[in-house]
């Protein structure tokens, strides 16, 4: 469990190093999840892989505690919040705008992709 867990640290140690080296626009953690999944598709492909951490559902199980506790991880978002909210208060309507907005944006992409995908996927199957 400890070794599992000490790998998902590693990958995401080692996106956010990649991330600083490279000054990418792409969060460290984001690129060692990413990092994390190549792992694992080698570890199905490869025997050279499927040893140490990533054999025997190691990392599956180690992500499972950390899900499980997921909640925990809010607690210092929450605490940073309620350490702000003098600026909450002074700036809460253009907060509150800025997240109506790009609601009703992720609102709108989604029903988009969401078309095209619909409208790709029964093109593909008329073509059959």
């Amino acid at each position: 469990m400890i070794a599992s867990l000490s790998l998902i640290l590693l990958c995401q140690l080692a996106g956010e190093i990649a991330v600083r080296a490279f000054a990418w626009p792409v969060p460290g953690p984001v690129l060692g999840m990413l990092l994390l999944l190549v792992l694992l598709l080698l570890r199905d492909r490869a025997v050279l892989f499927a040893q140490g951490p990533l054999q025997g559902g190691g990392v599956e199980n180690a992500a499972r505690g950390l899900l499980a506790h997921l909640s925990l991880m809010f607690i210092p978002a929450g605490v940073g919040v309620v350490q702000k909210l003098d600026l909450l208060a002074e700036h809460g309507t253009a907060i509150v705008g800025v997240l109506a907005i790009s609601v009703v944006i992720t609102l709108l992409v989604t029903v988009a992709t969401f078309l095209v995908i619909s409208r790709v996927m029964t093109r593909g199957r008329s073509a059959s």
